[in-house]
């Protein structure tokens, strides 16, 4: 197992599309590998184009700051429906460090999405698992928690963090 570098933001990598994912021997091991990095960097989630990979897939576990670890790997997921009240919360993201961003999202999602046997699952998710989820589906479509909040909010953020970088 390995801890890889995550891309951070604003690497164009992460504004891009990702593509289906193959369930091979190789992007089980890239899973495995993104776990150890995932607790690592002190995350939640982490999708595969944080890493630079550009694939649909992403693995998370909400709990196991908590001590009640429950990893779980999404591949190729896709949202059935969505709960129709939204919930503004601050959300970090492990590719723009140091930035917490007040977003809305919905405040429960239905989800299908295949396994590491590539075994297809769909279920109801809620609270933070919703959230995360949601989060690490933004990074598949090439997205950031920047893009979901308005200019002016964007500015106040984004701006230190940029010039931090230079």
């Amino acid at each position: 197992m390995a801890v890889l570098p995550i891309l951070r933001w604003p690497d164009p990598r992460l504004s891009q599309v990702c593509e289906p994912a193959p369930v091979a021997e190789a992007l089980l091991d890239l899973i495995d590998d993104m776990f150890d990095t995932m607790y690592a960097a002190q995350g939640r989630g982490l999708a595969a184009p944080q890493v630079g990979v550009m694939q649909r897939f992403f693995v998370m576990d909400a709990g196991w700051k908590e001590g009640d670890s429950t990893p779980e790997v999404m591949i190729d997921p896709a949202v059935i429906a969505w709960e129709k009240r939204d919930v503004v919360m601050e959300e970090a993201c492990l590719s723009i460090p140091g930035v917490v961003v007040p977003v809305a999202r919905p405040v429960a999602v239905t989800l299908g999405w295949r396994d590491r046997n590539d075994d297809y699952h769909m279920r109801d998710f809620d609270g933070a698992e919703a959230r995360i989820i949601q989060h690490e589906l933004d990074h598949l479509d090439g997205r950031v928690h920047f893009t979901r909040i308005d200019d002016a909010t964007r500015g106040v953020l984004e701006t230190p963090y940029l010039e931090a970088l230079s």
